[in-house]
């Protein structure tokens, strides 16, 4: 590492991922461009994940229990000494040139604040079709929106250190959404750019029912900031409004279909709403082609139309709540609670 280049401190926040926090590990020490330190945030973890972190040459540093991703991250920056953080989920493997890659855009772009990266198509550890169609599609809408954004997903993202510093540290009342949340932060004091050179394999839900779980729980705070966050531009778009509208309007109007004998006619109608939903994002389904095959296009858009489901579940339970009073948005974390 050259002098005048800027230090990284990895900071890697964890709750009960013995499964894949060895492999996180194992990633960043065998970068190109080697970080100043690692962190491990354990969030009160009562796995032998603490243990597994332990033998690694990181520091391991404890929270107060299980308060959530955002106050491990917090901590972790709070801890840091280099002039980049760098945050990783511990169920993430980086490629080893994705700290180094990630330096060179931050270096090619002076303007920018934040560089955030993609999945991998291949999952960190391979748990069946489940897990398949969400590797795929979270690389999948990464990769489209490549390039200048307005969001940042940090997952797999490097920040200059008084970047963060002057957009606050995130919000810890949030654990779902918070990545929504700091961006309409973070975009008014710094460019964020999404890159396709910075690539970890990630392990995700392998069990349908604790997908769909997922998708509704973190929905549930979309609807207090979600619209406001699409028109803004550059926000980058995971589901289509589209494809989230036409899958409940297909699955409400197949009734339908029961009547087509009579009237014909009324056939239409589900099937207009169906080509909505897979029209929605036009390249999706020849980039899921392309990787998997025919057969398992088929049982992607399948799981594809549960996941859009679940989404809009969540997004009205939340409107709901939100109407109710009980889901106000928090008010924005004070800058001097994060990074000094």
């Amino acid at each position: 590492m050259s002098p005048d280049e800027p230090t990284v401190s990895v900071i890697i926040p964890n709750y009960n991922y013995e499964k894949t926090l060895a492999a996180c590990l194992d990633a960043v020490f065998a970068q190109t461009h080697q970080p100043c330190e690692v962190i491990v945030v354990d969030d009160g973890s009562t796995d032998r994940s603490p243990q597994i972190a332990a033998s690694y040459p990181c520091r391991l540093i404890a929270g107060a229990g299980n308060r959530g991703v955002s106050a491990a991250r917090n901590l972790g920056a709070r801890e840091a000494r280099g002039d980049v953080l760098f945050f990783v989920d511990s169920d993430v493997a980086l490629r080893p040139d994705a700290l180094a890659n990630a330096l060179r855009v931050l270096r090619d772009d002076p303007e920018c604040g934040l560089v955030h990266g993609t999945y991998d198509t291949r999952p960190l550890f391979d748990d069946g079709p489940v897990e398949h169609y969400r590797v795929l599609h979270a690389h999948w809408w990464r990769r489209r929106s490549v390039g200048r954004v307005g969001t940042a997903v940090f997952a797999l993202a490097a920040v200059r250190r008084e970047v963060f510093a002057a957009a606050g540290p995130f919000h810890e009342s949030l654990r779902d959404a918070e990545d929504v949340e700091y961006s309409d932060r973070l975009v008014r004091v710094a460019g964020i750019r999404l890159t396709d050179t910075v690539v970890g394999r990630h392990d995700d839900c392998s069990r349908l029912a604790d997908m769909l779980r997922e998708q509704f729980r973190r929905s549930l705070p979309l609807a207090g900031f979600a619209g406001a966050h699409r028109m803004r531009s550059g926000g980058v778009v995971v589901n289509p409004a589209l494809g989230v509208l036409g899958a409940p309007l297909f699955v409400a109007t197949l009734p339908l279909l029961l009547a087509a004998p009579a009237a014909p006619v009324l056939a239409v109608v589900p099937l207009l709403f169906l080509a909505l939903f897979l029209l929605a994002d036009p390249g999706l389904p020849g980039f899921v082609r392309r990787q998997r095959g025919l057969a398992f296009l088929a049982y992607f858009l399948a799981v594809h139309l549960l996941a859009q489901l679940a989404i809009v579940a969540g997004l009205a339970v939340g409107a709901v709540r939100r109407l109710r009073g009980q889901g106000a948005l928090p008010a924005a974390m004070p800058p001097e609670a994060g990074v000094r």
